[in-house]
């Protein structure tokens, strides 16, 4: 479904990424873990279209993307949760909701998919006229997903969904990634919290200081030797 190759990102002088290559293929959940400043934000972003591309490729449902705006790939079944969730805290969580289906023109498959989320997600039902910015981080968490599934995309890309949320939440946040699984949606996400990650995942790639060091099976990746190193180490040399 997605393939990103020898992808290169430079801000300014400095390298944020050094010739990227992962894969997702349809029906995975496939996890990016590293520190922080390794890199992980700025390859969801690349892939989004929100930054581009000094060098690379990057393929989506076998289509050259790279360097295409954001709401052209959001048409095309490609949605991120940005790090930090930017719900708009003065509209309501219905308000909120309904913006994530600005790009499409069903308004009746919106509408179902607006009741869809609102039984994925009880807890935005209850709050349905509140204002967004009343809500705790994980119930914003949860508006940012939903908001991004209302426009129906074949990959979900969520940037540190677990950051910043009690355990009890990230729980919650998963069992719905999971769900959203059995549904027919493809997930990348990038983690910092790698026991999550690892456990969540089908496959996980491993990045340091703008490369990816190591990948595997998410199940055998830990006891991969090298493992620690390559997550804790300097990177690439």
């Amino acid at each position: 479904m997605l393939a990103v190759q020898d992808l290169h990102v430079s801000y300014g002088s400095v390298v944020a990424l050094r010739g990227v290559s992962i894969a997702v293929e349809p029906g995975e959940i496939v996890a990016v873990i590293g520190p922080n400043g390794a890199g992980k934000s700025t390859l969801m972003r690349s892939i989004a279209g929100l930054v581009r591309p000094s060098r690379g490729a990057i393929r989506f449902q076998d289509s050259a993307i790279a360097g295409q705006p954001a709401e052209q790939l959001v048409a095309q079944g490609l949605s991120l949760v940005p790090e930090g969730r930017r719900i708009f805290g003065s509209l309501t969580v219905g308000e909120n909701i309904q913006l994530g289906a600005t790009p499409r023109g069903d308004r009746r498959a919106a509408a179902a998919d607006m009741e869809r989320m609102l039984a994925l997600f009880p807890i935005l039902k209850e709050r349905f006229h509140q204002k967004a910015g009343k809500l705790s981080g994980g119930e914003q968490q949860m508006l940012a997903i939903a908001r991004a599934l209302m426009a129906a995309p074949k990959l979900l890309m969520l940037d540190e969904p677990s950051l910043g949320l009690a355990p009890l939440i990230v729980r919650k946040v998963y069992e719905v990634i999971a769900e959203l699984r059995k549904s027919g949606v493809t997930v990348l996400v990038v983690e910092q919290a790698v026991h999550v990650a690892l456990t969540a995942s089908d496959r996980t790639y491993v990045m340091n200081a703008g490369a990816i060091v190591m990948a595997g099976r998410s199940a055998e990746l830990r006891g991969t030797p090298g493992f620690e190193d390559a997550y804790f180490g300097a990177g690439p040399r």
